[in-house]
């Protein structure tokens, strides 16, 4: 190497260093340190990838991880969050890193854990209004499409839909975060498998006055027949309900109502069911109303229809239980 500009020897201006290890910016650099790190990978029990140098794998009885290596840029996956941590401490006493936390961006990419921000939540104000709404009606409508086969955009696709008539520029971003969540998971889709049991479940939740505009709530559903999802939905509340009661109560009537056609269609297709649909709801006065024929003074302003549920568990056509949040599973 040549010697530095400030550290050349006078007595020998001609001379050039030898280095006793790879410098940064040198073309040998990239190629010592990928050997430096993959050796070490590898010691700690990693395989490298014989389709793909840059990953390696680890995998024991219980856990797997995966490391994908791009210069001197690591992205750590895996099943298990102690494993994770270990190996990041283990980097750490290694070499010099920097640990940026959940993955968000790498190489120029953007990448999106969920389709919708944990929050703020969007309202009709919020941003510039668009001039020229057309890419936006026709993004959200292709997302809708989407929906068919991927419930886990419905809740987001629903809330995108009430912009249609005055879009802004932050609705546009939060449909382009879509986008990328759906370039980020292409392989996700529905699977359906056999099964001995064919048991209808279905599964209720419900926010409150969520809606920073008109403060309408927004319920949704999903169905199982089998242990296999074949109806969900999320879907905005034609109403403002007055408590989180009631709010769970009209999505409840909702997915009791899906239930109803779908038992319609499965007798029809002379598919027998042995015991009532069983319907979950995470809110134990919900699942109180649903059962008890006694007039309530904060429930009595409800929509006849709605108490249909009422009906039909008291019919022991349906079963209505309570679920704890903990395991429940998330319809938004």
């Amino acid at each position: 190497m040549t010697q530095p500009p400030g550290f050349v020897d006078p007595s020998k201006p001609n001379f050039v260093c030898k280095l006793t290890k790879a410098l940064y910016g040198l073309k040998q650099a990239p190629r010592a340190w990928f050997t430096k790190l993959s050796s070490a990978l590898v010691k700690w029990g990693f395989s490298m990838s014989q389709a793909d140098t840059s990953m390696f794998v680890y995998c024991n009885n219980s856990a797997m991880l995966v490391v994908l290596v791009y210069v001197d840029d690591i992205i750590v996956t895996g099943s298990s969050s102690l494993l994770i941590e270990q190996l990041i401490s283990s980097l750490n006493s290694c070499f010099a890193l920097k640990d940026l936390g959940p993955l968000n961006f790498f190489l120029g990419i953007e990448s999106m854990a969920s389709p919708m921000a944990a929050g703020p939540v969007l309202s009709i104000a919020d941003g510039t209004r668009l001039e020229d709404p057309t890419l936006y009606r026709s993004l959200v409508g292709a997302l809708q499409y989407c929906t068919i086969t991927r419930p886990d955009i419905a809740y987001t696709v629903n809330k995108l839909c009430q912009f249609m008539h005055a879009p802004t520029s932050t609705h546009l971003q939060a449909v382009k975060r879509v986008l990328r969540y759906l370039k980020g998971s292409l392989f996700y889709g529905l699977s359906f498998q056999p099964s001995s049991s064919l048991d209808l479940i279905a599964y209720t939740n419900a926010d409150w006055a969520s809606c920073p505009d008109d403060r309408r709530s927004t319920s949704g559903y999903c169905i199982f027949f089998g242990g296999n999802l074949v109806s969900w939905s999320a879907s905005k509340q034609k109403v403002v309900s007055r408590s989180s009661t009631e709010s769970e109560y009209r999505g409840l009537a909702n997915a009791a109502a899906e239930l109803t056609w779908i038992q319609s269609l499965l007798k029809e297709l002379f598919v027998p069911l042995f015991q009532p649909p069983v319907l979950y709801c995470d809110n134990l006065s919900t699942t109180y109303l649903a059962a008890n024929p006694v007039l309530h003074s904060r429930a009595k302003h409800v929509e006849i229809d709605y108490h249909f549920v009422r009906e039909r568990v008291l019919q022991k056509t349906l079963d209505v239980r309570f679920f704890h949040l903990k395991i429940k599973l998330m319809i938004s």
